[in-house]
């Protein structure tokens, strides 16, 4: 089944809502912050990320999140790889509790 907000449970929505959070008081959204923690990971190196998009907008968000002058712009510091894993901590697999 497809995701959806009405039908997850409080602990997806609340892990949602923290990352959402996250991403707003770092200046950047909920996609830029997505697509710079895939990048921050080892095993994905100077490999290849993989996005998806169904409207246009959401296609100029991605696009936004990979498009800096600085390759140091798309890098997420320590202290927001760390607030991520607490809130991963919290809800370790939100797909599993839809």
């Amino acid at each position: 089944t497809r995701w959806s907000p009405s039908s997850a449970s409080k602990y997806t929505l609340e892990a949602v809502d923290a990352y959402a959070h996250l991403a707003e008081r770092k200046g950047m959204t909920l996609t830029e912050l997505s697509i710079r923690f895939v990048k921050s990971r080892s095993h994905v190196g100077n490999g290849s990320t993989i996005i998806g998009a169904t409207t246009l907008d959401q296609l100029n968000q991605n696009i936004d999140a990979f498009d800096s002058s600085s390759s140091d712009d798309n890098v997420l510091d320590e202290e927001t790889l760390k607030e991520i894993d607490d809130i991963h901590l919290r809800c370790p697999n939100p797909s599993c509790s839809l």
